[in-house]
This record gives structure tokens, C-alpha cells and sequence, in this order.
């Protein structure tokens, strides 16, 4: 059944019984395919009918970091916490929404109750390492509501560009040159190999193609593309130098943090290229 099927189904569903607990299958369905601001009403409305629903509240959480309504979606993933302490996904969102805002303490706090797994720890490494090692005593002293920590360190080996930024293990980042010439990180498979060179090839000269395309609609410069594939969400964006940022996370990864993950690389890559320029 496809999913366009699936969401009449569900649809008509909710509309014969309101109170019917498959708005959470709708709204996620709408999500996915970036009908955000439906998916935000079927949700709201669900929450409305089941206020103490963890999944609910999750839900919702979730819908609202993909229209980069960050402080709606750090109230609710904090009333997911009230009702359910332990729960592993709002403990990883709000981990995530700090480290996006810079607050390292707070986000390494909510990973390392996050639980166990590699996706976890590797983006409590990162946070650590974001945060410059500070041993947790000075973690606890630390305001993290108004300090925010100085700018990493530009990295000198290039594969290695973006490595701070990226959070999961599921999320990889590339920088390509006009040409689609890979100058600085990886895009690594589900395996681990890296098919940079490869992806660099298929997208050589993309960037124009859109230039052309944004001015034909007559809709602006284009600033960042985003989509889902079946195993992926992708986001691209164009480089000061005509090259193109390309950053791919799993499909649960919400896509305003794809976003911000984005924004994060496009700033170190101008960061990076000036220094290189420079020198």
C-alpha cells in the first residue's frame, strides 16, 4: 500500500473516531512528506484528546524542530520527560537542540542519559569534544543559558571538515568544488565506505543546473535544497565559490535539524576556504 493510500486510510479513520489513537501514524505520514503544517494540526489535535501520550507529545516535538520552532519542541520532548523520565528519544532531542544552540553542558548531560548505543555515544564524543574537554565539574558551573563556548578549532585534515558538526554515525557531509572535485569531507555508506568521489561525479554541475532553474521560475537565488530518499534525508546548498555543500542523515533525523546541519557545515566550509585562500 503506498503511502498516499495509507493516509487516506488513516484519514478516514480519525474522522470516524476522533479519538483514535492512529493521528500519530497520519501526522508522522504527513511529516515525512513535508506537509508540516497539517501534520502539526492532526497532531495538536490528537494531544488535545490525549494529553498525557508520551508518543504525542514526541510527535509534536518532532513536527516542530522541522519548522525550526525549537523552543516549542524542547517544551514538549520536556513534557515527554515528565511523564515518561526515561525516554530515549526526547532525551536525544533535546541533546540535540543544545548542541545546535552551542549549550555543550546541557546537551552532553541529556546524551549520557540517553542510554546505550553507537549513535549515542559517538554524539557524546562529539559534544565532549565540542566543548573542549572541560571535565564535568566545570560542565556544572557553566550558565548555559548565556555562555556560549568559542568556535572549535579549524581542522587540518580535510575528510576531517566537518566532523565536529556531525552528531550520528547515520550523518555524513561533503564539500564539492565547482567541478564536483571532493575537497573536504566524507560521504560514507551504511558500511562505511566512502563514496565521495562517486557522489561528487553525479552531482557535478547541479549547481548551476539549479542556478538556471531558480532563474527561470523567477523565485530568488537558490540557497538549499532538501529531499528523502528511501534510505536518507539529503540537504544541498551552494558554496561562495560555486561548489556545494552535500550533507545526508537516516530518515528519523527531523529535516529543520537537517537544516541547521546545513547551516553549520556551509559556515565551516567559508571559514575553512578563507583560511586555505589565505594561506
Amino acid at each position: 500500500m503506498s503511502t498516499t493510500d495509507e493516509i487516506r486510510r488513516w484519514s478516514e479513520e480519525l474522522a470516524r473516531d476522533p479519538a483514535s489513537l492512529v493521528f500519530l501514524q497520519l501526522a508522522e505520514a504527513l511529516r515525512r512528506q513535508s506537509q508540516f503544517e497539517i501534520a502539526l494540526k492532526v497532531a495538536l489535535r490528537g494531544l488535545d484528546r490525549h494529553p498525557r501520550h508520551a508518543e504525542a507529545h514526541d510527535l509534536v516535538a518532532r513536527i516542530a524542530v522541522d519548522r525550526r520552532d525549537f523552543v516549542r519542541a524542547a517544551d514538549e520532548w520536556e513534557a515527554v520527560l515528565r511523564l515518561v523520565p526515561d525516554h530515549v528519544g526526547a532525551m536525544k532531542g533535546l541533546g540535540y537542540i543544545c548542541f545546535q544552540q552551542g549549550r555543550f553542558d546541557d546537551a552532553e548531560w541529556y546524551l549520557a542519559h540517553a542510554g546505550g548505543g553507537d549513535a549515542v555515544s559517538a554524539a557524546l564524543e562529539t559534544v565532549r569534544r565540542s566543548s573542549g574537554g572541560i571535565p564535568q565539574p566545570e560542565l556544572a558551573s557553566i550558565d548555559a543559558t548565556n555562555a556560549l563556548p568559542s568556535a572549535p578549532e579549524l581542522p587540518v585534515d580535510p575528510q576531517r571538515l566537518f566532523e565536529d558538526i556531525l552528531l550520528d554515525d547515520g550523518q555524513t557531509a561533503l564539500l564539492l568544488d565547482a567541478s564536483g572535485y571532493v575537497l573536504g569531507g566524507l560521504y560514507l555508506d551504511g558500511e562505511g565506505h566512502d563514496l565521495g568521489h562517486e557522489i561528487g561525479a553525479q552531482l557535478s554541475g547541479i549547481s548551476e543546473e539549479a542556478v538556471r532553474a531558480t532563474r527561470h521560475l523567477d523565485i530568488g537565488e537558490w540557497k538549499s535544497i532538501v529531499f528523502e530518499t528511501h534510505a536518507a534525508v539529503v540537504g544541498m546548498a551552494p558554496t561562495s565559490d560555486e561548489g556545494l555543500v552535500v550533507v545526508a542523515a537516516s530518515r528519523a533525523t527531523p529535516l529543520g535539524l537537517l537544516r541547521l546541519l546545513i547551516d553549520r557545515c556551509r559556515v565551516r566550509t567559508t571559514e575553512w576556504l578563507s583560511r586555505n585562500q589565505a594561506s
